[in-house]
């Protein structure tokens, strides 16, 4: 069984480029690249890992795409397109030969307009990912929950994944109206969920496995598994924990589930989404 780890970032940090990473981020604050990671991944089993953008630029979609073909444990790359721009069509077909390119994502839960990704514009671009044979990943919180569906129900034929299964409170332990929206999102047969990005979400300090099990009870419960892949959050998740915690609190989860279902979660559904 090949283990895929379906998120994770890199960056050359500059303060001017890496505005999001603020006060008490200190750890963030240094280059993250493929030799840093890989010794991690080879600690956890871990065969193969999807690199995701961090930062809105198409230099950042072509930097992220030369790193993959220079590292084959990378095995796609979510970037980043400005699917509002009329020229999309262009931006598209400059990545075209780079077949490394799976998907697209956007940083939709940082608009102020939480129905950001309901614009004509943005719609209009979304209609040009799946002649490419591109993902997308929705990278929203519960607010932005509602337009998310609209979206998916819009693009029966696309598929979109949840990063981080759109960060519900866990710190504060609660549970509405993240449950309600996400079982109405898992509805479309189209969507898969990453079980990823929790342990930032929870008390970051003092965080425990247990602490994330009711919502990935939830997750389960309206996803399957079928529809679930597993992500790090590399390096983000080091604000609260080191890659090999934060990799084995899902591991742990899903020790329970058949051989068959654990293959599915860790290596078929990635590949299934992502066309690897």
């Amino acid at each position: 069984m090949r283990k895929i780890d379906t998120h994770q970032h890199f960056w050359k940090y500059s303060e001017e480029e890496y505005r999001w990473i603020g006060s008490g981020m200190d750890i963030l604050k240094r280059d993250y690249l493929p030799q840093d990671l890989k010794p991690l991944i080879d600690a956890q089993g871990v065969t193969h890992t999807i690199a995701v953008q961090a930062r809105q630029t198409l230099e950042e979609t072509e930097w992220l795409l030369d790193l993959a073909d220079s590292n084959p444990f990378i095995a796609g790359v979510v970037g980043w397109v400005d699917l509002c721009d009329s020229k999309i069509n262009e931006q598209l077909e400059r990545f075209s030969q780079r077949k490394k390119l799976r998907g697209v994502r956007h940083v939709l839960h940082d608009e102020p307009d939480d129905c950001y990704i309901l614009g004509d514009h943005f719609q209009r671009g979304i209609e040009h990912l799946k002649r490419r044979g591109l993902t997308y990943d929705l990278l929203i919180r519960p607010p932005q929950i509602e337009g998310a569906i609209q979206t998916c129900q819009r693009f029966p034929e696309q598929l979109f994944i949840v990063d981080h299964i759109a960060k519900p409170q866990i710190k504060e332990r609660k549970m509405e109206p993240w449950r309600t929206l996400i079982r109405r999102l898992a509805a479309c047969p189209n969507v898969y969920c990453k079980v990823s990005g929790m342990v930032t979400e929870a008390d970051r300090n003092n965080w425990k496995p247990e602490d994330l099990y009711p919502y990935m009870d939830i997750i389960f419960e309206c996803f399957g598994t079928k529809r679930i892949v597993i992500g790090s959050d590399w390096p983000v998740c080091l604000l609260a924990a080191p890659y090999d915690r934060v990799m084995n609190a899902p591991s742990e989860y899903i020790q329970a589930l058949s051989n068959d279902e654990q293959k599915d979660i860790w290596e078929n559904n990635a590949c299934t989404f992502y066309g690897i």
